[in-house]
């Protein structure tokens, strides 16, 4: 036991470490980070998340550790843990706020979303036919850019896409349904 024990707490206290700018949450069992350039609404898009009844693993920086070289995890530095920067407010302490569910002390990092200007995307996904990736600590993580402009709800859509996450991890892709859908449909026709 005495072995095991020895060999767990070594690859952990041994793992790849690294540190990633951006928020992470955990909506519906998904660990989401979130990054984008400073001033374009993750502490404001952080909180609607809050709100929704979700979790807050670490505000402006994640640390993140490859545990098995397959899974990362993200959490908050101990100094931080608990708390939030919001512009024009200040430090709020979360578990207070929110109450102790609201806060996690660590989570598996299932997704990245970087918020971008709209203007700064080149091309919007409109279909979500190609996934794309990001590579944290050398491990390939989904990725999605969602752009920014005024009136956007963007923690909605973060919920979403995590949710769109843990669909396709069962196996279903709405986008490759339609498409099945509309070829299924158009030779249908041209067979008439």
């Amino acid at each position: 036991k005495f072995i095991n024990l020895a060999t767990i707490a070594l690859e952990v206290l041994f793992a790849p470490r690294g540190t990633e700018i951006g928020s992470m949450v955990d909506i519906h069992g998904i660990g989401v980070l979130v990054r984008g350039d400073s001033g374009i609404g993750k502490s404001e898009c952080i909180l609607s998340i809050l709100e929704r009844g979700y979790s807050l693993i670490s505000d402006d920086v994640t640390r993140v550790v490859l545990l098995d070289n397959r899974e990362v995890i993200g959490s908050s530095p101990e100094l931080t843990r608990n708390f939030m920067e919001v512009r024009g407010i200040g430090i709020v302490n979360v578990a207070a706020l929110f109450g102790a569910r609201s806060i996690r002390q660590s989570k598996r990092m299932d997704m990245v979303v970087t918020l971008k200007h709209w203007e700064d995307v080149e091309d919007v996904d409109r279909l979500g036919m190609d996934e794309a990736f990001t590579k944290v600590l050398g491990v390939d993580i989904p990725h999605v850019i969602l752009p920014v402009r005024p009136g956007r709800d963007l923690g909605r859509l973060i919920e979403v896409a995590a949710l769109q996450t843990k669909l396709k991890r069962t196996g279903y892709n709405p986008a490759e349904d339609l498409n099945a859908h509309l070829t299924a449909k158009m030779k249908a026709d041209s067979d008439l």
